[in-house]
């Protein structure tokens, strides 16, 4: 009886996986613990200021849309239905926000689109840790010419391989978070490789 006790007092709880605590946490949100919505905050917020960041090329840009992104989480929270993960959830309001940003400032921006993309500016993006694509590259000449590359996409490509690459989203999250078909993030993935490969090809050959 003793040995029993304790073999059961040494088990311990399982972890549940991020997402669902992500779920649960919203979920208490809309039912009024508010509080939890600075541990949705803490988790997310870096990862959704670099992928705007990247999508916008403007630090503080980047930082007053992700700001607003929450605010708009918290706004939507008695409307928030546990059914795709809450981080696809984020990154469709995120994503949206940018591209509605970039569509009403390109008139205004012209040139500055790129005015952040140099290796000063790297240095003070904030940590990521989800630098697959960078980390493949041998000198950080190409991590720059990459970047550039990628910001110079049309906005939805630009979307599709930041939240596949960076986000690590598959193809179905990305297609939520865009209000897209598969297909059609397949089609803009396709295209924006092909770009991007071109992009590189002329820059190694320059």
């Amino acid at each position: 009886m003793t040995a029993t006790l304790l073999l059961d007092a040494s088990k311990t709880e399982p972890v549940p996986p991020p997402f669902a605590l992500d779920t649960d946490l919203m979920l208490r949100v809309k039912a009024g613990e508010h509080d939890c919505l600075g541990d949705l905050l803490h988790r997310h917020r870096v990862p959704v200021v670099n992928f705007l960041y990247r999508m916008v090329q403007n630090e503080a840009i980047a930082e007053e849309l992700a700001q607003d992104a929450f605010v708009r989480v918290y706004q939507s929270r008695a409307r928030y239905e546990p059914t795709a993960k809450f981080s696809t959830w984020l990154y469709r309001i995120a994503a949206h926000l940018a591209l509605n940003y970039l569509r009403d400032s390109r008139r205004e921006k012209n040139d500055e689109r790129l005015d952040d993309v140099s290796s000063g500016s790297l240095r003070r993006e904030i940590a990521d840790r989800n630098l697959s694509v960078d980390q493949d590259l041998m000198h950080q000449e190409m991590i720059v010419r990459l970047r550039q590359a990628i910001a110079e996409l049309p906005d939805r490509q630009r979307a599709v391989v930041l939240m596949h690459k960076y986000q690590e989203m598959d193809y179905r999250q990305i297609a939520e978070a865009l209000g897209t078909t598969v297909s059609s993030v397949k089609a803009l993935m396709f295209r924006a490789c092909a770009s991007l490969r071109g992009r590189l090809a002329t820059l190694q050959q320059a």
